[in-house]
């Protein structure tokens, strides 16, 4: 199922070209959906092809360049409440870009579960997402709480209103944490995960914690990835530690 709340058969993800087959599977396998190989009916072009196949499917993953998306969605796009969700993922996995449909239909939610497959950076255009300037890095003993990790975040937000959130960043280790999970699921925010890898890459902390050092393998998670992920941003809140959870905020140089 490429959105959780959607069957795997409501998911088209559509190969411009043979090259970018190996990328699909990998989607495919982890999040579900249909694959499109356009390039096996010579007699019709592509676009052609899509149009056809575009109410089909709820969302789409179009592994191709963005000018070409969007000259296939020419003429297709009708209403932001009946429009299928559109993801377009460039064939080197860099950028996960949510072109229509991002509230109504799922495309920005759709984006951050493409990007936490691929390692890809979520692209995300909406306005109130723009206006977002906070992003909360997480860190977590395992078996942690919903109530638990709520109470660690508002702690490091102080009088900053969870509404000012763009997005949680975790590790790899910790995509699966049930507390975590409900939490986002709980307040709408996404989930962006990024490899253990690019963390330990980016060991950027503030004190290095000799548990997780021993533990995770890393000298911090929680700043590393809140700075990683708020890219053009500052460290506004340090490592704030509560009952398990490990808090660091970042916000927007605006």
């Amino acid at each position: 199922m490429c959105d959780k709340d959607r069957s795997m058969t409501d998911c088209g993800i559509w190969l411009v070209r043979p090259e970018s087959e190996a990328l699909a599977l990998a989607l495919q396998e982890r999040l579900g959906g249909v694959l499109y190989r356009p390039w096996l009916d010579t007699a019709t072009p592509q676009k052609e092809q899509f149009a056809v196949a575009y109410r089909r499917q709820s969302q789409w993953i179009m592994i191709a360049a963005s000018g070409i998306a969007v000259r296939f969605l020419e003429g297709l796009a009708q209403d932001k409440h009946s429009d299928p969700a559109v993801v377009v993922l460039d064939e080197a996995g860099r950028f996960a870009v949510s072109l229509l449909a991002g509230h109504e239909g799922g495309a920005n939610r759709l984006a951050y579960r493409v990007a936490n497959v691929t390692g890809a950076v979520p692209v995300i255009t909406t306005a109130t997402e723009a206006l977002k300037p906070l992003v909360v890095g997480i860190g977590c003993r395992k078996g942690v709480t919903a109530e638990q990790i709520a109470a660690a975040v508002h702690l490091a937000l102080g009088e900053r209103p969870l509404s000012e959130v763009r997005e949680i960043v975790t590790i790899d280790l910790k995509a699966n944490e049930p507390g975590l999970l409900d939490f986002c699921e709980l307040h709408d925010l996404p989930l962006r995960v990024l490899a253990s890898a690019t963390v330990a890459a980016r060991p950027w902390v503030t004190k290095a914690s000799d548990w997780v050092q021993q533990n995770v393998g890393l000298p911090g998670v929680c700043e590393p990835c809140a700075l990683i992920a708020g890219a053009r941003g500052r460290l506004i809140v340090p490592k704030t530690a509560l009952n398990g959870v490990a808090v660091a905020v970042v916000e927007d140089n605006i």
